[in-house]
């Protein structure tokens, strides 16, 4: 782990924003710092070259801000929510790569208050900063980009069949049974199965629609009518339970 302490940072730290750098190259970190310390109200009390690092830093270290690099949460899908989870009062700015921009939109639902270019200038960054750490959400005129572009293909993804997502039956089904309400409990009865499954079943839901949680899960479907198309389809696999698709416990 790649951490710096100096001195009484620690407790300088609590009269200013107190920063987390966790970047993967060591030269970066150097630079930022070196611009964070020009700053009399921002300072660095930590640094963190790898995701677990960064974890274990926010649980020694009481911070405002969090400067992450878009590549250390590249394929984690759970990261910002576990980050969000664990520093509750952090709040985090992820630096990205022209490559990563299609994660844009994800990133700020997902709980992320602001996204940067990795080749933001420094006084943008400091400003940045200073405003997310104020409870305000950072967008830019890059970032504007980076979110219409990415609802721009999403549409026309949704709009081109060759693109839009398969779904088995079975997940049509358990989908008919979120968009009615019912619990993971009820539908794992329904379907004759368990729990756990039917959570595995909605986290690759969740995936391959883009969606977050059941609410966005229902209001999608609904939108694009799904279960309008494929109502039947998704209901026959599970007639031979002789458990009505409507009924609860």
């Amino acid at each position: 782990m790649s951490e710096e302490h100096n001195g009484n940072q620690a407790e300088a730290a609590d009269a200013g924003i107190r920063v987390i750098l966790a970047d993967s190259q060591a030269i970066y970190r150097v630079g930022i710092r070196k611009i964070f310390a020009l700053e009399d109200d921002i300072r660095v009390v930590a640094q963190a070259e790898t995701l677990e690092n960064l974890y274990a830093a926010l649980q020694r270290y009481p911070t405002d801000v969090v400067l992450l690099e878009g590549q250390l949460i590249a394929g984690t899908v759970d990261a910002i929510p576990q980050l969000v989870k664990r520093a509750p009062d952090s709040k985090l700015i992820v630096q990205v790569t022209e490559s990563d921009e299609n994660n844009t939109v994800e990133l700020y639902r997902r709980g992320v208050r602001g996204v940067v270019p990795r080749s933001i200038s420094p006084d943008l960054l400091i400003k940045c900063v200073r405003k997310i750490s104020a409870g305000e959400t950072w967008i830019d005129n890059q970032s504007i980009s980076w979110v219409i572009e990415a609802y721009r293909a999403q549409a026309q993804a949704l709009t081109n069949p060759k693109t839009q997502p398969k779904l088995s039956e079975k997940e049509l089904a358990i989908i008919a049974c979120i968009t009615r309400g019912m619990r993971n409990k009820e539908i794992a009865y329904q379907i004759g199965t368990t729990e756990q499954v039917i959570k595995n079943y909605l986290r690759k839901v969740y995936d391959k629609l883009g969606v977050s949680d059941r609410l966005e899960l229902a209001l999608y479907c609904l939108h694009h009518q799904i279960l309008k198309t494929d109502a039947q389809t998704a209901e026959a696999p599970y007639a031979e339970t002789g458990v009505p698709l409507k009924a609860k416990l």
